[in-house]
């Protein structure tokens, strides 16, 4: 990353209050030392919380907002208030170049909806997608878009959602040709929804761009490591995200009251301790942290909203990653690229 890049930090989201956002981008500075910050929020609080991390005192500047956007409030409203919240005010430095990107763990709609006004979406995207990296027994994270943000895609859409997230995760996971596969209720062509199949006849006739298109993937393979993006419309991936999240939960809950159950369980956890501290580690959410906006004229990070420590500082880490690769540029010469050969 540039040394004269900035990143811009909603201070005030986040379930769990300023402190442990100040304590995340603190830890985020000490790994990426060129890192420069604009903490957004209230000043006075901001400046009381900084004593307490000198360190990223000196690689700070404090922007003033006297609003903060609710964790229920409707887009609507907040848009309404965008000038005067912490949110809203960190887009706004990505939207005037102040800023790289912008990471915010507060309201996701309002986040989206904010973001998508202000910095408007790439020339050749119709809708941005919501985009984040998930654990899977591969060597690497599979990145899955969209999330969220589109409930109803047609095949368009997400020929575009293979495309950005192709170049997301040459950026994220340092891929050259990373192997992309559609979400279907089977592996066969004749399978799923003519947005889907259609989708799927067009990135299989593609061959300019650096993605491999492996066809169609269900949902019990999502965490098998056999794919790098996988791209589904946003009401499906975020069903997907909810249930792996959950899955994740029952497996931990469940371990943790197997092996209280008895004392030869106890015994039994010493032991295998270091196994169950790495399945931890993997399934741990705060170590894949970080979505991202995907499509717009800027970048715009969502920090899941109970994110600790290490959490806010995977999303700024990879928030990194992305102005140093200079994402958004990379998205627009890729579709450019596609359109041209369309």
């Amino acid at each position: 990353m540039a040394d004269n890049a900035w990143i811009a930090v909603d201070a005030m989201g986040g379930d769990d209050g300023l402190a442990v956002m100040l304590a995340g981008v603190a830890r985020a500075r000490r790994r990426y030392e060129g890192m420069r910050f604009f903490l957004v929020g209230d000043e006075a609080q901001i400046a009381e919380g900084l004593k307490s991390h000198p360190n990223l005192s000196a690689a700070s500047e404090i922007v003033h907002a006297p609003e903060i956007v609710g964790s229920n409030e409707k887009p609507s409203q907040a848009i309404r208030r965008a000038k005067t919240t912490s949110m809203g005010i960190a887009i706004d430095l990505v939207k005037r170049g102040r800023a790289a990107a912008a990471v915010s763990s507060g309201n996701t709609g309002a986040l989206m909806a904010m973001a998508k006004l202000s910095l408007r979406t790439l020339p050749g995207i119709d809708r941005p997608a919501l985009a984040a990296p998930l654990p899977t027994l591969g060597d690497n994270d599979v990145v899955m878009l969209d999330l969220g943000a589109n409930t109803e895609c047609d095949a368009r859409n997400l020929v575009q959602f293979a495309v950005m997230g192709a170049a997301y995760a040459r950026t994220l996971l340092e891929l050259d040709n990373p192997r992309v596969a559609l979400l279907n209720i089977g592996s066969e062509d004749q399978k799923g929804t003519d947005e889907i199949r259609d989708a799927a006849a067009v990135l299989r006739g593609q061959n300019h761009l650096p993605l491999n298109f492996t066809g169609f993937i269900e949902g019990n393979q999502l965490a098998r490591g056999e794919v790098d993006v996988i791209v589904c419309d946003g009401f499906a991936g975020n069903i997907a995200l909810k249930t792996a999240e959950g899955t994740a939960r029952f497996v931990a809950d469940l371990l943790k009251r197997a092996f209280r159950s008895s004392t030869r369980s106890k015994i039994g956890f010493l032991i295998s301790r270091p196994a169950t501290q790495l399945l931890r580690d993997h399934l741990d959410p705060n170590n894949h942290n970080g979505a991202v906006f995907l499509g717009l004229n800027g970048l715009v990070v969502k920090s899941h909203g109970g994110a600790t420590e290490l959490g806010v500082a995977t999303a700024i880490g990879n928030a990194a990653k992305m102005v140093r690769a200079d994402l958004t540029r990379r998205i627009a010469e890729d579709l450019l690229n596609f359109e041209a050969a369309a």
